[in-house]
């Protein structure tokens, strides 16, 4: 095996008498680089989009968000937030009541999503202080003022025309309970007010579209409720695992609720980045396939312009088997040879891209990021190398096979 494996290493390095070979080569082995470059490109930019929408996340999601297993409120929200609080591991645990309302402010009206929390959880769950765009955040008395002060997301203050400090935004809400009044339509509905604090942009579009932050007392006012809740908003303490939190709380509580860390929260848009990725993945997998078509090709064309060296070695008493053992070696090389500098190739820009920012982004200065994300994950450089591996072998069998039915 190591006579066949240095004849190949030296036919691979020594001058073709044909340029045309030493062309279709240098394509083979350019072909499978590039593809194998791309591949990882590739993955590591949505490794990088992946960890954007963590870090997006972070900022206005809580830790753990624990939820009801059916029915719309957790009946008695309070309760269950100390409960979820005395859990190990658990820093603090606040409900929020989180439903639909009507929005009027001059004439404009639109519905909203109505969050209501505590003032002083917020700030420590999330990292609203610093999504303020205009005005200041909630503060933690909102609803000492008169009418207590609440925030609203820069779609909300888009469309109302809302932006400065101090304005009155009117909230209107279906009453929960009792008759419908025909004659008089507007009993059939709760009304409130609060004081404009602040507008928040979060770069999350379903948040920034449509919500409005209350005081939880204004909220539950609104909607009917005394004790209850839409969900318990939970922060785990520094460095604690959030998994293994999530799972702690699950079980001290039961069955009846749905516990949910950041990453499930975002379930849909996670999944959606996972989806575009191995899709993306498997069409410049299918490519490199394609770019290893090349390599045959080229074995084709070393094994015809080699056939005087081939019969000189079967003079020599060299088995059949043995002279395609050296076309299935020059086959390998060739392949690794594209595949390593690929590798190569790939790693080097992302490390570029990751550390630089070489590449940037269509408006990137009205972006959170101004250049693509990128993240290199080794694992991902096992996705790009097994089947390198594969099309090598694949291909020194088709070309030991070819130079067996010529020696």
């Amino acid at each position: 095996m190591k006579l066949e494996a240095g004849i190949a290493w030296r036919y691979l390095w020594r001058r073709k008498s044909h340029g045309a070979v030493s062309a279709i080569a240098t394509v083979s082995v350019t072909g499978v680089a590039v593809a194998t470059a791309a591949l990882i490109c590739v993955l590591s930019v949505f490794n990088g989009f992946r960890d954007l929408l963590v870090s997006q996340n972070d900022r206005v999601l809580p830790d753990v968000e624990v939820l009801p297993a059916s029915g719309k409120v957790i009946a008695d929200a309070d309760s269950l937030a100390a409960a979820v609080a005395a859990v190990e591991g658990v820093e603090l645990a606040s409900p929020v009541v989180a439903d639909q309302a009507l929005a009027l402010y001059q004439g404009h009206e639109m519905p909203v999503m109505l969050r209501g929390v505590d003032a002083q959880a917020l700030r420590r769950y999330t990292l609203i202080d610093s999504l303020i765009i205009a005005g200041r955040v909630m503060p933690g008395n909102a609803i000492d003022y008169n009418p207590p002060a609440g925030m609203v997301t820069v779609g909300v203050a888009s469309r109302l025309r809302i932006y400065r400090e101090g304005e009155r935004l009117f909230l209107f809400a279906p009453r929960r309970e009792g008759r419908i009044n025909i004659a008089n339509p507007a009993m059939s509905f709760l009304t409130d007010s609060i004081e404009l604090s602040g507008v928040a942009e979060t770069l999350q579009s379903d948040y920034d579209a449509a919500t409005v932050i209350v005081p939880i007392e204004v909220a539950r006012g609104l909607f009917q409720y005394d004790t209850q809740g839409s969900s318990i908003a939970v922060k785990g303490r520094q460095g604690e695992d959030i998994a293994a939190l999530g799972r702690r709380i699950a079980a001290a509580i039961g069955e009846r609720y749905v516990v949910k860390d950041r990453m499930a929260q975002q379930e849909v848009n996670f999944r959606m980045v996972q989806i575009e990725k191995w899709v993306t993945g498997l069409l410049l997998l299918f490519i490199l396939i394609i770019a290893s078509f090349n390599i045959i090709s080229t074995m084709t064309m070393f094994v015809l312009e080699k056939r005087r060296q081939m019969r000189t070695l079967r003079a020599l008493g060299m088995e059949r088997g043995r002279v395609g053992g050296i076309f299935a070696w020059e086959s390998l090389y060739i392949t690794l040879l594209g595949g390593v500098a690929g590798i190569l190739l790939g790693v080097l820009l992302c490390l570029l891209q990751q550390h630089f920012g070489l590449i940037g982004m269509q408006g990137g200065e009205n972006m959170l990021v101004r250049s693509y994300p990128v993240r290199l994950m080794w694992s991902d450089l096992w996705i790009a190398t097994l089947p390198i591996l594969a099309i090598g072998l694949l291909t020194a069998w088709i070309a030991a096979a070819f130079a067996r039915s010529r020696s």
